[in-house]
């Protein structure tokens, strides 16, 4: 156990009381991408009370506190604030009941069905500890709170507001994220931990008709239909089965009536892929088999393509990662582990990439134990709700306790370091 986790230890009724209504308010009052106002004034109040010099709407409501304390590493601590455009289904007494209207101006139930909220009130808990504890730690840590992450858009927008230049430059910057996993444990991986995820949609042009003179059109339905079932080769016969990537399309939309053949058909599709290479082939080959199934269709254009979302590997440092893990196996023992690394994406790593510094993300457990080793036991895990699950809700303890430890100790192995040597 390190200096920063005994000091949790000593105040850990107090703080854990108040991040636990913290935590219950954010899960209660959650907000869009780009639209975290709310959450983003909570926790920039939260760091100028702390001590932290705060500079907000960074990148629209981004959020980053600097606190200084002597010399030392500059250490960047990382969480996302947005919440997504789902109806929560957990029946918990703090549900979220919000509404709010998304992009395109249509109204949508609004949740943290990702943990976002938890990240949130990790980050504000590791600042509030920090701050109280200085005699324990030389450095400086900057308490970043990103717009933005379930948009891929966050992360770039605060960097492209100058960020890189207002602010002192991290050594390491570290972030976590609470997953499905027994709650009180902590999951590390040195590499990739988190695919790169591409989200794009694609405009299929056609020429309308009634559907009793097909002769007279160009069907995007068919086209539609015909693309859809010909992008699901690209895995199973362009991938070597050695390598791995996903494609899925999640939305196919056309027409509004049964004898209307329409103009167009909109496919919206998402890419998750571990290897550049694999990346750069799925890409090309999507774009390929789109155009060759317009021009089979004798389209009168080509398609259209419009990138929703990029999200690039998420690829922790090995020399960083090995520190970590070794801080984490002290602190935590058989509670630590190293992971598989999972299909989800990040901008995370955009930090890291723009700054040209190591960055180590890792995960943390959010699953009722019991209810956890029950649905192992019986090989049924893929039944717990997960990530962007309308019922996703991570158990408050230990997770919330397990989160702020797993923050300060990789912290440490940075503020700390003379402590280590010792």
């Amino acid at each position: 156990m390190n200096a920063l986790t005994s000091a949790l230890d000593i105040d850990a009724k107090e703080v854990l009381s108040e991040l636990e209504a913290i935590y219950k308010d954010l899960h209660r009052n959650p907000e869009l991408s780009m639209q975290e106002a709310r959450t983003a004034g909570i926790a920039a109040d939260y760091l100028a009370a702390q001590g932290f010099e705060v500079s907000r709407q960074i990148g629209l409501t981004g959020v980053v506190g600097v606190l200084k304390n002597g010399e030392g590493p500059t250490v960047m601590l990382r969480a996302d604030m947005d919440a997504l455009p789902v109806t929560e289904a957990t029946g918990l007494p703090y549900a979220s009941t919000t509404k709010a209207r998304d992009e395109d101006g249509i109204e949508v139930g609004v949740a943290h069905a990702c943990g976002h909220d938890m990240h949130v009130t990790w980050l504000m808990g590791a600042a509030r500890l920090l701050s109280r504890h200085r005699d324990v730690w030389k450095g400086t840590v900057l308490a970043v709170f990103q717009p933005g992450e379930e948009v891929g858009r966050g992360a770039q927008g605060m960097i492209d507001d100058g960020m890189l230049e207002r602010f002192p430059k991290p050594d390491i910057i570290l972030g976590q994220h609470v997953m499905v996993g027994e709650a009180g444990t902590v999951g590390y991986r040195s590499g990739v931990i988190l695919s790169a995820g591409d989200s794009m949609k694609v405009r299929l042009f056609g020429r309308g008709s009634h559907g009793s003179q097909p002769q007279t059109s160009i069907d995007p339905v068919i086209m539609a239909a015909s693309t859809t079932m010909r992008l699901q080769t690209i895995v199973s016969r362009e991938i070597a089965p050695i390598d791995s990537a996903v494609l899925t399309i999640g939305s196919l939309q056309a027409g509004t009536k049964e004898n209307i053949i329409p103009d167009e058909a909109t496919l919206k599709l998402n890419i998750r892929t571990y290897d550049e290479d694999v990346r750069s082939t799925m890409l090309s080959a999507v774009k390929r088999i789109c155009c060759a199934e317009c021009a089979a269709s004798n389209a009168p254009r080509e398609p259209e393509f419009t990138a929703l979302s990029t999200y690039p590997l998420t690829r922790n440092d090995v020399e960083a990662t090995e520190k970590v893990a070794q801080a984490f196996n002290a602190q935590f023992g058989e509670r630590a582990h190293e992971t598989k690394p999972a299909g989800a994406s990040e901008d995370f790593s955009t930090f890291g990439r723009a700054w040209k510094v190591p960055y180590v993300f890792w995960f943390v457990g959010g699953t009722d134990a019991q209810t956890y080793v029950k649905a192992k036991e019986a090989k049924k895990l893929n039944e717990i709700p997960s990530n962007h699950s309308p019922k996703f809700a991570p158990t408050l303890d230990p997770t919330l306790k397990t989160g702020l430890q797993a923050m300060l100790t990789a912290a440490s192995v940075w503020l700390c370091a003379k402590e280590k040597k010792a």
